[in-house]
């Protein structure tokens, strides 16, 4: 006889490193009703007012997600929107389902069952006048939070989807001048090469900033701050600095950052580390820093790439706010 194959292993996902964010998701689905639209539109059914109660049942599928999928977390719902729209000229019922949270991981399974368990509501009541239904088009509209933001289904959303629900799309730097410089003395030998400085090239051009290459430079405070004096003096809306934010005796960047500033904005330095504190412990002994040198915005973050792309996932939602109050113009 022979030996029976080892079991597939499954697991759940694990999210304890993570960072947490704000999260929501958007699902919708239809109900194809042909004959029993009018029925059910009207609330004349046998079993009473279909879509009263498809959207009660929507809510219960929603936090239940993680009873009925396996490898589902059981997240702490803050917000959940279930509604039904009548559309005649298919004779349709068209289910949204909102879903929001503050966690580690998304809710796009919450959003789906909730119109999953909303349409098979509408079923269920629907059975007994018009047994020829079907259920389709249940997918994703779009999902927001963690670490890639906005995604949007490829379908797309109708004009009266996207202003009823408005996708919140991220912060932009169109526009904006700012300049990326490295600090590390191996790096600046050739020891090995700058990976840092060129990832915080390429998220500011993503995000539409105006951006050369990236200046590498030794660990020295002095040669530091004189060319942050220059980049303020020519204009250069923001700078950013990777490296020498430690505890190292050649760790100088936030001592050249006081040899220069008209204004510390210590609140930036704290988010990082309370946002980073989420991904290690190691983040508490950062000296990442910020100031203003007149209208010209300066941080330190540290010299690693991994640390600089969580840097900027925590820092580029209030970049564009922060310059626009740095240049004067008050709140954006």
């Amino acid at each position: 006889m022979p030996e029976r194959e080892p079991r597939a292993h499954f697991h759940m996902a694990d999210v304890r490193r993570k960072r947490a964010t704000a999260r929501r998701a958007v699902a919708v689905g239809e109900l194809q009703a042909g004959d029993a639209y009018d029925a059910i539109a009207q609330g004349r059914l046998p079993k009473g007012d279909a879509i009263t109660m498809a959207e009660i049942a929507g809510l219960q599928g929603a936090k239940n997600a993680s009873q009925l999928m396996p490898l589902c977390h059981p997240l702490p719902l803050e917000y959940i929107d279930v509604r039904c729209e009548c559309v005649a000229a298919r004779q349709a019922i068209r289910v949204y389902c909102e879903v929001a949270t503050f966690s580690r991981t998304g809710v796009e399974m919450e959003a789906l069952a909730g119109v999953s368990a909303a349409l098979l509501t509408l079923y269920d009541l629907t059975k007994p006048v018009q047994p020829a239904l079907s259920l389709g088009g249940v997918r994703l509209l779009f999902k927001e939070g963690g670490k890639k933001g906005l995604w949007l289904h490829p379908d797309g959303m109708s004009e009266a989807e996207r202003e009823h629900y408005r996708p919140r799309t991220p912060a932009r730097l169109d526009g904006v001048t700012a300049a990326v410089i490295t600090l590390s003395d191996r790096a600046s030998r050739g020891d090995y090469q700058d990976v840092s400085g060129p990832t915080l090239v390429d998220r500011l051009r993503t995000l539409g900033a105006d951006t050369a290459r990236a200046e590498l430079h030794a660990d020295e405070a002095e040669p530091l701050a004189a060319r942050l004096r220059e980049l303020a003096t020519t204009g250069t809306q923001l700078v950013l600095c990777t490296g020498g934010t430690g505890l190292g005796p050649r760790d100088r960047t936030p001592e050249a950052l006081s040899m220069v500033a008209d204004r510390h904005v210590a609140g930036i330095g704290e988010l990082f580390r309370s946002e980073s504190s989420q991904h290690t412990l190691m983040a508490w002994l950062s000296r990442t820093d910020a100031v203003l040198i007149d209208r010209t915005l300066v941080i330190a973050l540290p010299g690693s790439a991994k640390a600089v792309a969580e840097g900027m996932d925590i820092l580029a939602p209030i970049l564009g706010h922060a310059l626009h109050m740095a240049a004067g113009e008050g709140h954006a």
